[in-house]
């Protein structure tokens, strides 16, 4: 399985490693921490050697409360490091759901743009199709980042969300986005709550049956903090680094392609035990069943 994008075709047939780039002053995680370009391209720079694959830059926090951004303000953000960044080697998504802000990206040669709402807003479908190769993300929210943990989703989280998604791949496709160019991601986190995040991770299998490679977003998120805690107390968001690497190999053994992560190069060694694991039981049973041939032969 391969992901087409502006200037790479990213090989899907092992998990793919995104980098989150916040150059935001007020993210969830780590907002503030990338204010100067210089600093937010020595991050890049830092995640690329930690064995990022895909390099995602966002400019608008999405955390549950977080207020809109001007478009102007988003450019501002945006830009100055998306022109250095794209020089880098590596293929760069922009996490906005501003059209604008997408047609700006793409034009300084971006590869991917990443939708928090699935290409919902006015007049981002006609950037994206209009686009002859770009990768795009869809996301499964509900309600919006101001209002979505005010009232979270009701009942059976999987269908509603799969549902969804194959509705998005859909309208994508028919409004010319080749399948190719698609990934989808439940949106672990926005709009549901810490039993529904689980459940999508429990039966992620579910929602590869639309035949769309799947991104999982679950690092440092809250849904962590809150089956960690400890006499009430829920870890920060930069103590939850062991829950998010664990969410993430347990992601990529469901069948996750991309894994969108904080902590690059932990979640790089993680998945390489994974791997090796794998490996070596794919070899262990071939070579079971050779020798099992051997005995009936013999």
């Amino acid at each position: 399985m391969y992901w087409k994008t502006t200037r790479f075709i990213i090989d899907l047939t092992r998990p793919r490693v995104m980098g989150i780039v916040n150059v935001t002053p007020d993210s969830f995680s780590d907002g503030g921490r990338l204010g100067s370009v210089g600093a937010a391209l020595r991050q890049c720079e830092r995640l690329i050697r930690e064995g990022a694959d895909i390099l995602d830059i966002g400019g608008e926090s999405t955390r549950p409360g977080a207020p809109s951004v001007p478009l102007d303000e988003e450019l501002g953000r945006v830009m100055p490091l998306l022109k250095e960044a794209v020089t880098l080697g590596v293929p760069v998504s922009v996490d906005t759901f501003k059209p604008e802000v997408m047609r700006a990206a793409l034009d300084l040669g971006a590869d991917i743009v990443n939708d928090i709402c699935a290409l919902r807003q006015r007049g981002a479908m006609d950037v994206v199709a209009g686009h002859p190769s770009c990768g795009v993300c869809l996301m499964h929210m509900h309600r919006d980042p101001r209002s979505m943990q005010e009232a979270p989703m009701r009942g059976d989280a999987v269908g509603q969300v799969r549902e969804f998604l194959a509705k998005a791949a859909a309208q994508a496709v028919a409004s010319g986005v080749s399948a190719g160019r698609i990934v989808l991601d439940p949106g672990i986190g926005f709009g549901k709550t810490v039993e529904q995040n689980f459940s999508l991770l429990a039966r992620q299998q579910e929602l590869l049956a639309e035949g769309y490679p799947l991104l999982a977003g679950w690092s440092r998120k809250s849904s962590l903090g809150a089956v960690t805690a400890r006499d009430g107390r829920m870890p920060g968001s930069e103590q939850r680094l062991a829950a998010s690497v664990a969410a993430a190999v347990l992601s990529a053994d469901r069948g996750a392609a991309v894994l969108r992560v904080h902590d690059v190069l932990e979640t790089v060694q993680a998945l390489a035990v994974w791997s090796a694991t794998r490996q070596q039981a794919a070899r262990d049973d071939h070579l079971s069943i050779a020798q099992n041939d051997q005995g009936t032969m013999g």
